[in-house]
């Protein structure tokens, strides 16, 4: 399992060491401190980012908003960010709009909200709506990432280290390579969000990663998969067999 990846675009140092703190203690991984336009293109496209949390004002120039522009300008380079500012010009504050940031916080900032904030961006970047709404478990899906909720922070797994997916009832246990993760969401939602061509249904309680398989055993109704573990498969979904091109 992997930590939020965090840019930081921030002049102001006490600032940023305040946001550092906060987000090490909820298990985010800063990648980097930006305190100017340039150096933040240059973490940003060197470093795996998640998400940012941008200054408008960067040695008094609303630099911050020309990075967001930068950045939005390229699909597929686009990840969620956060505005961070004590301007309160409302001028600032349509130009930045235009950017479409998923907050706009003002300094002093409060530490819950910054928290909130990141979950917000996550949820609306990846048009997954209401996701953390509740204290249980809960998930937002990227195309390469899960976003588990958990406490006060938000875990990422990456799709490729899942192994299977076992559903029980409205809860998916998620089994990786190392561990294993419990989120509320239902079997039908998760098969929408992943990519039919790396998973896929084998049984009525059982998702897996076609990366994964090691052997089939059609006369068994048996996936043999990495790590020792085995699934179900059932004669409604013997069809995946046509989507494995090599058994080991």
């Amino acid at each position: 399992m992997d930590k939020i990846n965090v840019l930081i675009i921030e002049d102001t140092v006490t600032e940023s060491t305040r946001l550092i703190k906060l987000l090490e203690e909820n298990n985010y991984n800063v990648v980097g401190v930006a305190q100017s336009f340039q150096e933040a293109l240059n973490l940003f496209y060197s470093k795996k980012v998640d998400i940012l949390i941008i200054d408008i004002f960067l040695n008094g120039v609303p630099e911050g908003i020309t990075f967001a522009e930068t950045i939005t300008t390229v699909p597929e380079a686009a990840k969620p960010f956060v505005f961070l500012t004590s301007s309160k010009d409302r001028q600032i504050f349509e130009r930045a709009k235009l950017t479409k940031p998923f907050s706009f916080l003002l300094k002093p900032f409060n530490e819950l909200e910054v928290l909130y904030a990141i979950e917000m961006a996550i949820e609306k970047f990846y048009e997954q709506t209401d996701v953390f709404i509740t204290d249980e478990e809960d998930t937002v899906i990227s195309n390469d990432n899960l976003f588990i909720k958990k406490g006060k922070s938000l875990k990422k797994v990456l799709l490729s280290d899942i192994i299977y997916i076992e559903v029980e009832e409205k809860y998916c246990n998620i089994i990786t390579e190392k561990e294993k993760f419990v989120i509320l969401i239902s079997l039908t939602k998760i098969l929408k969000l992943l990519d039919p061509n790396n998973f896929c249904r084998t049984h009525r309680n059982y998702i897996v990663n076609l990366n994964k398989i090691e052997e089939i055993v059609p006369s068994d109704n048996l996936i043999q998969l990495q790590g020792k573990h085995h699934v179900t498969l059932s004669e409604r979904y013997k069809d995946l067999i046509k989507k494995v091109r090599t058994l080991k």
